[in-house]
């Protein structure tokens, strides 16, 4: 059999095409196993080689969210043409006035508020794969309907609409990877899931400052770089019709037969990649009744790490969101012309794909807790480092800091809160515990308005580190161990 190119074996990925059920399966008839229960299923999937199959899968489902990010980050890098065409002010007298970039950066929150929350149950319901391209084509067509708005209102209601499919989005990536995935690569997979997600931050950086200040075609600047991101996300769309459902979403719905289908197509494109025998199959501990409903969040053993989650994220989204979405305004109180700043903030925007790339080594050699405290620490210290800086040179660099910071963080909280909760409540527990750092980032961006009028640059540092300090407490003193661990072993325990 011969062994296709691709990954080294416990390395990195090296050449991840987009069909990982291209190839007709074979079978190695001893490692193949039968068993019909949702234990079984999930011992199967956790005994999987992180194959060139498996990272091409994982490539599929990343691809989706580096046009989610795009949209996201777009927030900050369309802001300073927003505020140029008259259509926002950067420093608006009325805390709630809708012509303010912070209203602006809440209306993206609140709408991601209301995607996690109001329809991530959905994913748990009919299922990851159908969420999962649904929610990509909504908040492609409503940035497109976004950019054509000619005032403040429309603008902002678009991007709430809009901000819901991302809001989606993201809780139904991180519960389709956690479930495909083997327990000792999980750290690996989102770190490289986030990777290639932040690729699209120096992009649409790179594009807000060759763009934004002009008006390419005739239109202003802003309205270029919000179609681009709608055009692309529609294109990864259609690539993305390959990606399969969640094995384990379908044994814990009695569909056993078509996760049994799925997962041959699985194990025989890993022996065909490996060309080694699959690794024999260890039992999962027992998985209880699957009939949970959202009431099961906070009951034990799920209260406890419930409350926990939702402190971290209302705390963490201050400091990641509080300084990605607000680079270039930043950077233009400490006096930067809006050309130049635009130029700073896409250098700073490089390092986006760096941190978790950098973090890959060690994402599953180092307990994911102390990751995000270790990493939370030092966003606090390098945001207040920035703050102090005149000189071009530093700026970029602790802005470079806090980002590399920030996305370790990221994608090691990803992984860790996909990990503490069961199949039948894995979406929804996303989606209720993230929700709280959209309500978070929402006001967030308000309450940094306010501190950037009141103290400057300065004052919006403070806040970050009062934040990470929180978010610090929580985690270290509170958090459960979860490394190497297997799903069920974790969320039933």
């Amino acid at each position: 059999m011969r062994r296709q190119a691709g990954i080294k074996r416990g390395g990195f990925p090296v050449v991840l095409r987009p069909a990982i059920f291209a190839a007709r399966p074979t079978w190695k008839k001893s490692n193949r196993m039968t068993g019909g229960s949702a234990q079984d299923v999930a011992a199967r999937l956790d005994r999987l080689p992180m194959s060139a199959g498996l990272w091409r899968l994982v490539l599929l489902i990343s691809l989706g969210g580096c046009f989610e990010y795009y949209d996201l980050f777009m927030t900050a890098y369309i802001a300073p043409g927003l505020v140029q065409a008259g259509l926002f002010s950067a420093r608006s007298a009325w805390f709630f006035a809708v012509d303010s970039i912070g209203f602006f950066v809440f209306s993206t929150f609140a709408g991601m508020w209301l995607g996690t929350i109001g329809f991530g149950f959905i994913a748990d319901r009919l299922g990851r794969r159908a969420i999962f391209t649904i929610s990509l084509a909504w908040y492609s067509l409503a940035t497109l309907v976004m950019a054509f708005q000619g005032g403040a209102i429309g603008i902002d209601v678009w991007r709430f609409i809009a901000a819901i499919g991302v809001g989606l989005e993201m809780v139904t990536i991180d519960t389709l990877l956690s479930e495909l995935v083997p327990p000792r690569r999980r750290g690996q997979v989102f770190a490289f899931n986030q990777a290639v997600q932040f690729l699209a931050v120096p992009i649409v950086a790179l594009l807000g400052w060759l763009l934004v200040p002009l008006h390419p075609l005739g239109l202003p600047g802003w309205r270029v770089v919000a179609l681009i991101g709608s055009a692309g996300a529609l294109a990864v769309w259609w690539l993305r019709r390959g990606v399969p459902e969640s094995p384990r979403w379908l044994a814990a719905h009695g569909q056993v037969q078509k996760a049994q289908g799925i997962l041959a197509r699985l194990e025989a494109r890993a022996l065909s990649d490996t060309g080694r025998d699959l690794p024999p199959i260890q039992a999962s501990a027992s998985v209880p009744p699957m009939r949970l409903s959202l009431a099961d969040l906070f009951r034990p053993p799920y209260g406890k790490r419930t409350l926990v989650l939702s402190v971290f994220n209302l705390a963490q989204t201050i400091g990641f969101y509080g300084f990605g979405s607000w680079v270039p305004t930043l950077l233009i109180a400490k006096g930067v012309h809006i050309t130049t700043s635009l130029q700073y903030a896409f250098l700073i925007a490089l390092a986006n794909p760096l941190g978790p790339l950098l973090g890959y080594f060690i994402a599953d050699r180092m307990e994911r807790k102390w990751q995000i405290v270790g990493a939370s620490a030092l966003v606090g210290v390098f945001m207040l480092a920035f703050a102090v800086q005149n000189n071009a040179a530093l700026v970029i660099l602790f802005g470079v800091l806090v980002t590399l910071a920030n996305n370790w963080m990221s994608f090691a909280f990803h992984n860790y809160q996909a990990e503490l909760f069961p199949t039948a409540l894995r979406a929804r527990a996303i989606g209720f515990v993230y929700s709280w750092s959209r309500v978070s980032a929402a006001f967030a961006g308000l309450l940094i308005g306010l501190f950037l009028r009141e103290g400057g640059t300065g004052g919006v540092a403070l806040f970050i580190a009062a934040a990470m300090a929180v978010l610090m407490v929580t985690i270290a003193g509170f958090g459960p161990r979860t490394l190497h661990r297997r799903l069920e072993d974790i969320s039933y325990a």
